[in-house]
């Protein structure tokens, strides 16, 4: 089983319902992700992304960069404790995703990856360790990395909170 980084832009007041109620943020969160499926919007209109596998890679290189928002966890809990794959989500302000839209414009991808090896996130014991064991290239860490900062700038855009969790 793969664990895929997740995530759903929320307006403020999607937000605030969805931290006072459980039942209901499951069955929103799930139906946004299935319409999307569905239709496939552009990317600078979708509300929902995943990183794939590489949340983890992304996680250690941003972590390395001194980068001021844990776009890979959040930053904030939910107020329960229902499993969403590996933990509860968690999610990030809209304030925090305006502070994150900008840093991810002021970080190129080429800048994120310099100087580090597939060996370095082997070594790193970074998630899934066999593709970096195996050497292979930090481009799809890049492509991962470009596609998180077009969510976040048009979350950004929309004034949006981002829930964020693994799945």
């Amino acid at each position: 089983m793969s664990m895929i980084g997740e995530y759903v832009r929320l307006t403020p007041a999607e937000l605030d319902r969805l931290i006072g109620d459980e039942q209901w943020a499951d069955g929103f969160v799930h139906e946004l992700i299935d319409t999307e499926l569905d239709e496939e919007p552009e990317a600078s209109q979708a509300r929902c992304h995943d990183t794939d596998k590489a949340w983890d890679a992304l996680r250690f290189l941003l972590r390395r960069a001194g980068f001021p928002v844990d776009i890979v966890h959040g930053e904030q809990s939910v107020p329960w404790d229902e499993d969403w794959g590996y933990g509860p989500p968690r999610y990030l302000t809209a304030a925090r995703v305006q502070e994150a839209a900008r840093a991810l414009t002021a970080l190129s991808p080429e800048h994120l990856v310099e100087g580090v090896a597939p060996a370095d996130l082997a070594a790193a014991d970074v998630y899934p360790a066999l593709v970096w064991e195996r050497g292979e290239s930090l481009d799809y860490v890049a492509a991962h990395y470009e596609a998180v900062a077009v969510f976040f700038q048009a979350a950004a855009r929309d004034g949006h909170a981002v829930l964020v969790w693994l799945d």
